[in-house]
């Protein structure tokens, strides 16, 4: 132990050594064995449980970002709870699809990066920055996602400097595209995002936001067998978060609740939406 330590008692040299704000590179630089980027896999498939469908919608005053609560492996529900929407810091959240250990894994990463970056700098990084350290990461992933084990996330949150909510959508290269007014990623997205294509309008307030993403979800799970819709016998709800600039908030079981029961009696009168 003395001999890594270089002398007793005192810290590795890259505890003390000047170096970048990120995270990332301390820990591959530090613990090269938990640098996620450099592991190898054996040759064949592997079966793990996949997230699915995130949707985000902005508004005036922000923006508010969805997932359903499915995991699927292969044909089989490998969870029927999983949370796919996470804050990432006080002004943002990202949304998980692909394969759903990777993803919490770099999800939580990134919220440890934003953090020492903040601790560091002594100051957050404008929100262009902290989509660009997620690209970083994504990319970082790509020999993973070259077998299969993919991670597609989407970023959303409160712009400072330009006083609106934006919304990021990525590709499994570490692409970055900005995307306009709603986005969803995940195997139901095309679907979900016919229905905001739809039913989407500029003026949207922050209750209009959250009711077109539950409904899109709603929609989403109607034609996509991995995205869960809601489930009424077990009190599952999607996980609904909106970020203004006041900051970031989960919605609560019950006012998600009570907008999924608005949507399902919407639907028991004109199924298809």
């Amino acid at each position: 132990m003395a001999e890594d330590l270089g002398v007793p008692g005192r810290l590795p040299a890259h505890f003390t050594t000047p170096g970048s704000s990120s995270f990332v590179e301390f820990l591959s630089a530090a613990a090269p064995a938990h640098d996620w980027s450099r592991l190898t896999l054996p040759e064949g498939t592997v079966a793990a449980p996949h997230g699915t469908t995130i949707v985000a919608v902005a508004h005036a005053g922000g923006v508010v970002m969805a997932g359903d609560r499915r995991a699927t492996m292969g044909n089989l529900i490998a969870q029927r709870d999983i949370e796919k929407v996470f804050p990432a810091d006080d002004l943002s959240c990202v949304g998980i699809a692909g394969t759903a250990g990777l993803a919490i894994e770099i999800v939580r990463l990134f919220q440890v990066e934003l953090e020492h970056y903040e601790k560091l700098e002594g100051s957050t990084l404008s929100l262009e920055g902290k989509a660009n350290r997620l690209s970083a990461m994504i990319r970082g992933n790509l020999g993973m996602a070259m077998q299969g084990l993919a991670v597609v996330p989407l970023y959303a949150g409160w712009d400072e400097d330009e006083g609106k909510g934006r919304i990021f959508s990525y590709d499994v290269t570490g692409g970055r595209y900005e995307e306009h007014g709603y986005h969803a990623v995940g195997s139901g997205s095309m679907f979900a995002r016919s229905a905001l294509k739809k039913r989407y309008h500029e003026d949207a307030t922050q209750a209009d936001a959250v009711a077109l993403a539950v409904d899109a979800l709603y929609d989403a799970a109607d034609d996509d067998s991995a995205t869960g819709g809601p489930d009424l016998t077990r009190k599952i709800w999607p996980i609904v978060m909106t970020v203004t600039a006041e900051g970031l908030h989960k919605l609560t079981d019950e006012a998600v609740e009570a907008v999924v029961q608005t949507v399902v009696d919407n639907r028991m009168t004109n199924p298809g939406g």
